[in-house]
């Protein structure tokens, strides 16, 4: 098993998966942004600022917060990563700032930015703002109906967001439209793609300006418990969160890591976005991997009551760990998740996002046969949510 530390290969590639599937327009700009990043990844004036933005700006670090009546539901002890505290609500602040201080690096004027649940795309409208950057959004309109806190959030960032009226008017479509407009002004604009999906290098850099929920973790439970966690337990949309989390751990072999994809409320295609349920290997958005495609290779629709995780694709590198049985994935259904939101936020006091909640609900399912000592990532809050959910119990905001 190559080690993690060396992947992906000089190519871009995770094992049999990832690559740059492109325009040949793109990719003078993708290698540019790969020599960009590995520079700024060892110049330490670029750390430093970054550290600084994500220190005084974002919140960081993040506190890891032992919920004892959580605990006491499962029977194990569990600690939360508290993401959703940062600064826009969510971990997607981690990598915005990066991409951002690296546009601006690079001499870039215009981000671009695609998002599903919102809190990529109000995080990249918030490293703009504070960059002093031209931004444009992608978002579709079925996301941007049940995420109309976020697109309000966005625009009064001073970022414009785009509807995106095609396919499933969904993530996938969003970011199809991204990469169009990154082609058409490929020479003034920089993409800043959201998740460790896409073209290399943006798998392997979204990682690791992620890497740091990880890093944090590791010192926060050696401090809190004297030893490494039996489990670690992740939402999975595109796999920014997980991987975040996992990518520290990968190297040590007693802690178990479980990836929670959305079940949707069904296994026919359509009816979920759990990948490693109904997915083949195939290419989308310039990545090979795991995805939901017909027989004839067409992307099939996905559902999720979470914006975020209703993606058709997960990460290649998420990819080769599920071969290596590195990493398990399961999937939890969207009333399991619903419930999820409810139970955390009277037990605990924390409204999570929909996203989270499915970490949440698989805990919650594992009562009586999980490990001693548990961290779930608490990817975000809840707020952006509230909507969506009084809308699904039925009940009306005023």
């Amino acid at each position: 098993m190559t080690h993690p530390d060396k992947l992906p290969d000089g190519a871009g590639r995770f094992g049999p998966y990832g690559g740059m599937f492109v325009p040949e327009t793109l990719i003078p700009a993708l290698q540019e942004l790969e020599r960009e990043f590995l520079a700024a990844k060892k110049d330490p004036e670029f750390q430093k600022e970054l550290a600084y933005y994500l220190a005084e700006y974002a919140g960081r670090p993040t506190p890891l917060y032992f919920v004892s009546r959580l605990s006491d539901e499962v029977g194990s002890k569990v600690y939360l990563k508290r993401e959703d505290l940062l600064h826009t609500g969510a971990h997607k602040i981690n990598n915005t700032l990066g991409q951002g201080l690296l546009a601006r690096r690079m001499g870039k004027k215009r981000i671009i930015a695609e998002t599903g649940a919102g809190q990529h795309g109000v995080a990249t409208a918030t490293a703009a703002a504070v960059f002093g950057m031209e931004c444009v959004v992608y978002m579709g309109t079925e996301d941007m109906e049940r995420q109309a806190l976020n697109v309000f959030r966005m625009r009064q960032l001073g970022s414009e967001v785009r509807e995106v009226k095609t396919g499933s008017r969904t993530l996938k479509d969003a970011i199809t439209e991204a990469i169009r407009d990154w082609v058409t002004n490929v020479r003034t604009t920089n993409y800043i793609l959201g998740s460790v999906l896409g073209p290399h290098p943006y798998p392997m850099m979204v990682r690791d300006f992620q890497s740091v929920i990880g890093r944090e973790t590791r010192a926060q439970i050696m401090e809190k418990e004297g030893r490494l966690p039996d489990l670690l337990v992740a939402c999975v949309g595109g796999g920014s969160n997980s991987i975040g989390l996992f990518h520290e751990f990968l190297g040590d072999e007693s802690v178990k890591m479980l990836g929670v994809e959305a079940g949707g409320v069904g296994r026919e295609l359509g009816q979920h976005a759990a990948r490693f349920i109904g997915g083949s290997l195939g290419i989308l958005h310039g990545t090979r991997t795991f995805l939901l495609q017909y027989d004839d290779g067409q992307i099939a629709p996905t559902h999720s009551i979470s914006a975020g995780l209703d993606y058709a694709a997960i990460g290649p590198e998420l990819s080769l760990y599920h071969d290596w049985k590195r990493i398990e994935f399961t999937h939890v259904s969207d009333d399991e998740a619903l419930d999820a939101f409810q139970r955390l936020s009277r037990l605990e006091g924390m409204i999570p996002a929909l996203e989270s909640a499915h970490a949440i609900a698989q805990v919650l399912k594992m009562k009586g046969n999980l490990p001693e000592l548990v961290v779930i990532n608490l990817s975000g809050r809840g707020d952006k949510d509230v909507q969506a959910v009084a809308k699904h119990l039925g009940q009306e905001l005023h």
